[in-house]
């Protein structure tokens, strides 16, 4: 064979050009993801249809709470349609697994749905997440709406890009909705495109300071659920909710020490404690309030802390864009959370 220098040096310079191109276009990506914003799906105008799906528990004996969805809905002027199986019964789900994803899936890929509304939580959303497809989902988008077990779901949204609406489900509405006023006028406001910053008391236990940044979580046993797969939360710079309900305190404390352990504190810029309802007593007490667990847990970070948003198992449920981007003002006497757009 003869060798050619200058074709060698030829094929050198494709080479180099080619690797020049390829390390561009990855220092464009990490670029583009750095600075992406997540893609809020179009708020609510009369005449739209929600579409109620039952992802996890099952909803045994509860269809007069998902009829006073239905009614709700209709008296905002919009339109619902229930999903197939949202009553069908597997044991402890409603459902098999592919009849809960048959539900979801469809409502995800109708152009006709602006909204998905979860009946209840308690267990199994991520017994499905594997088996959901956002191709037509991505050309559609629509709100997701649930908070709890459904905070599986959340997590999913937000790796694909989407903001999405933590707040009451079917199973949240009683009889007179008087008496959840508070949480019903936020989720209306928000679903209707007119979201609602909070002013709240202080705390005592609140850890003073401002951040800005994507609200992102919900409850706090699915996020420590999620370690370790694609559903893992990026927190770098981010605002983090946390609710929690029946749970020990070492339950929370070692879940804390948990994320802690996989960096999920190292870059975040604040902190927002919604409730900790029912939480159950050890034969062998912890010693301290569940505020102060958590400010231990966390005492090497100096990222402000703010306790008591009324979010998550107590009947005053107040709706929050997870994605969007909030301004946390925390004191001792007062605390605000704004939305910055």
């Amino acid at each position: 064979m003869t060798f050619r220098p200058h074709l060698m040096a030829l094929v050198f310079v494709v080479i180099l050009m080619t690797s020049s191109k390829i390390q561009a276009q990855i220092e464009t990506n990490k670029s583009i993801e750095m600075t992406s914003e997540l893609i809020q799906p179009p708020y609510l105008k009369a005449g739209d249809t929600v579409a109620i799906v039952a992802p996890s528990g099952i909803l045994k004996n509860r269809e007069g709470e998902v009829q006073h969805a239905i009614q709700l809905l209709k008296s905002w002027g919009l339109h619902a349609v229930v999903g197939e199986h949202v009553f069908s019964k597997a044991n402890h789900f409603a459902g098999t697994d592919d009849e809960r994803c048959a539900d979801l899936q469809k409502a995800m890929d109708d152009p006709k749905i602006s909204a998905i509304w979860c009946a209840r939580g308690g267990y199994g959303t991520v017994r499905i997440l594997d088996k959901l497809n956002y191709t037509k989902f991505k050309e559609n988008p629509k709100w997701l709406i649930g908070y709890s077990d459904i905070t599986a779901l959340h997590n999913q949204m937000h790796k694909e890009g989407f903001q999405s609406l933590h707040a009451l489900m079917c199973v949240s509405l009683p009889n007179d909705i008087s008496t959840i006023k508070e949480t019903v006028a936020t989720f209306k406001s928000t679903i209707f495109g007119q979201p609602v910053d909070y002013t709240l008391k202080g705390s005592e236990y609140n850890r003073v300071g401002e951040a800005s940044g994507e609200l992102i979580g919900g409850n706090l046993t699915i996020l420590h659920t999620m370690l370790g797969s694609e559903e893992s939360l990026d927190t770098d710079g981010k605002i983090l909710f946390i609710e929690e309900i029946g749970e020990y305190k070492y339950h929370v404390d070692r879940m804390l020490q948990s994320l802690k352990r996989a960096g999920y504190f190292d870059n975040l810029s604040g902190l927002v404690v919604g409730d900790m309802t029912r939480m159950r007593k050890n034969t062998t007490l912890w010693g301290t309030s569940v505020e102060q667990l958590i400010l231990d847990a966390l005492s090497e970070y100096d990222f402000p802390i703010m306790f008591h948003m009324p979010a998550g198992h107590e009947k005053d449920n107040r709706a929050l864009i997870l994605g969007k981007e909030v301004k946390l003002v925390v004191g001792k006497g007062q605390s605000t959370l704004k939305y910055l757009k």
